[in-house]
């Protein structure tokens, strides 16, 4: 229940079937967001603002901040209401069903992107806040960094939705291009030669959700033409 948050799909890889649902989610001051997550479980991050997260199981509220990370195993309960004069913005992607492994579900699981080591694949930079071994099974939930400048087209072997935090850039992929700003949301399917450009002078930030999980360095080079 959305009581006073206003809540947007901004992306549907399954159109309505078995696939990655993502979502941005307002709370502003003085209202609640509350429901259980979907029955394959639920990637939250924060944009901005900071809050508290109470199971709707007996259990401890969980702060929360931007940069945090949230697993909501499948059919866990939840309220989550922002603390300060703030809004908080929340991303929350919905695997598909059944993904969520018995072995996740135990709560809801928090990780704090600043806590989480940098991984490096060529010139780009990874922190992973949830995969497999880390706190979720069922899919992997990163923030990448990429520096100016293009890479070479690759594919990756999973089911991908990113989300563009700060920057701007290009995204190559199909039979066209598109421009990339804070708040584009792109869907990338297993298997699709592809490449984020950043045309800006700082890095390009983004979010990315994938399923199954795995490492975001994973990635086959597209055949050359």
């Amino acid at each position: 229940m959305a009581d006073g948050a206003r809540v947007h799909t901004v992306l549907d890889t399954g159109a309505g079937r078995d696939g990655l649902v993502r979502r941005l989610v307002e709370v502003p001051t003085g209202s609640r967001f509350e429901g259980a997550a979907g029955p394959g479980g639920e990637l939250w991050f924060v944009i901005a603002g900071a809050g508290r997260l109470s199971p709707e199981a007996a259990g401890q509220a969980m702060p929360v901040r931007r940069d945090t990370g949230l697993w909501l195993p499948p059919g866990t309960g939840y309220r989550v209401s922002p603390d300060g004069p703030d809004p908080l913005r929340l991303d929350s992607v919905s695997l598909p069903a059944g993904a969520g492994a018995p072995a996740d579900a135990t709560g809801p699981r928090r990780s704090e992107l600043a806590d989480c080591p940098v991984e490096v694949t060529g010139d780009r930079r990874f922190r992973v806040l949830f995969g497999p071994g880390n706190g979720c099974s069922a899919a992997t939930q990163f923030v990448g960094e990429i520096p100016p400048g293009r890479a070479p087209e690759h594919s990756h072997p999973y089911d991908e939705v990113v989300l563009v935090l700060e920057g701007e850039g290009v995204l190559h992929a199909g039979t066209g291009d598109r421009p990339l700003a804070p708040g584009s949301c792109v869907h990338l399917p297993p298997g699709e030669p592809h490449c984020l450009e950043n045309t800006g002078r700082a890095s390009l930030r983004v979010l990315g959700v994938f399923h199954p999980g795995g490492s975001p360095a994973s990635k086959q080079q597209a055949a050359s033409s």
